[in-house]
Formats: C-alpha cells, structure tokens, sequence
C-alpha cells in the first residue's frame, strides 16, 4: 500500500458514520478513492454484530432510552461491544486485493496497530490466543469487528483511551464472560485525560507502519465524498 487518506472526523453519530463507510467502500471499489482511515468517536451505543447474542446484552431497553444509549444490529464480525466518547474508533476502508486476500491476516495486522500505539506508552499489550482485539496483562483494552464486502474492509476497532469503562457493565463485552475492560487512562493511572489528538496520531503512526503505507495525507469529508 502506497497512499492512504486519513479523515478525522470528531464525536459522529453511530448510523452517520455506517452510512459514510458503506459510501466509501462503494467508492474503493469503483477505485474513485485511494485507501482511506476514517477516526473518530461515537456518542454513547451497544452494537452487536450479525452472529452475535442477543443474551450478552445485560440492559433493558428502558435502561439503554433513560441513559440515552443507542443501540444496532450491524454487519461486522465479532458479538457485542460499547463505544462512546473517550474512545478512539477506527475504519479501514482499505482493498486487501492490493495486500493479501487474507482476512485472518488483516485482524492481525490491526492488532499489531494497536499493540504497537500502545507501546508508546510504555503500555505493555498482547492478544489472547482463539479471541480477537487487544489485552494488556489481564484486561481487554481495544476491541476489533470488521466486514468486508468484495474484499473492500470496513468497520474496525476500538481503542479505550479515557472511555467510561462502566458502561461495560451493561453487556458481556464481545461474548466473553469475565473479561474486564480497561483504557489508556487507566492503564496510566493517569488523573488527567489522555490527549486524544495525540493518541489519534500514534495510531495512524503504528497503522501505516504496519500495512507498509508509504504516505498518508489528511483529508476533508467533502474531499473523498
């Protein structure tokens, strides 16, 4: 891979930014965009993926509405999660026939992303050997769903920076029963919030360290729409 556009988008809606993915990637296909990186936050919302359970979330949905808590079935890999502000989330929308057609390698490499970001922090991180995302030594700090349509990727991950790790509580994140979930703040014991913008950085750093890209350029909404 030799150019990616990185678009930073601040705090979007969840459905808001489904409906741009879904327009990049058509676009990729069509090869009318180069690979692109979209990073940005959501307000408060569970999602669950299309072979998830519905059992794993914990919540009425009284409780989801009296919090103000989104909730959506959607079409990437992987069960259950949570995002909200504090949290970094990334889509690729990258066509893997210019890589490898090798999905299983892609969520590693999206790991290694991460893992390496957090290096940068003196954050020692793993992955846990038969599950996906991110762990530090006995916390999961970064969750990973992607789909792939035409070998077109979208969705991604999510990276806890100063997330409320609370709202965890309310589902069994990712299906997997007695994990707990921790964040770059935490992990730091930080009393302070991390900076996101500098975090936004170091991941896209690690991200094209990772994939091999040669440049990358920041890019408006209206530049790749």
């Amino acid at each position: 891979m030799s150019l990616l556009n990185i678009c930073k988008l601040g705090l979007v809606p969840y459905q808001k930014a489904l409906e741009l993915q879904l327009i990049l990637l058509e676009k990729r296909r069509k090869g009318q965009i180069v690979d692109t990186l979209i990073t940005l936050q959501h307000p408060h919302t569970f999602t669950v993926g299309r072979r998830g359970n519905m059992e794993n979330l914990l919540a009425h949905k009284e409780t989801l509405e009296k919090n103000g808590i989104h909730f959506e079935v959607v079409s990437r890999g992987g069960d259950i999660t949570y995002h909200g502000p504090g949290q970094l989330v990334g889509y690729p929308v990258l066509d893997l026939k210019n890589m490898e057609c090798d999905v299983h390698k892609y969520l590693r490499n999206i790991e290694e992303t991460i893992i390496l970001a957090l290096s940068e922090y003196d954050i020692e991180a793993r992955r846990v050997e038969g599950v996906t995302g991110v762990w530090t030594k006995r916390h999961k700090i970064a969750s990973i769903g992607v789909g792939v349509k035409r070998w077109i990727t979208y969705h991604g991950f999510a990276l806890n920076v100063n997330t409320d790790v609370s709202y965890f509580d309310m589902i069994v994140p990712c299906g997997i029963r007695d994990v707990t979930m921790t964040s770059i703040q935490r992990c730091l014991a930080s009393r302070e919030e991390i900076d996101m913008s500098q975090i936004e950085e170091t991941v896209i750093q690690a991200f094209s360290r990772v994939f091999g890209i040669m440049s990358y350029k920041t890019v408006t909404l209206s530049d790749i729409t």
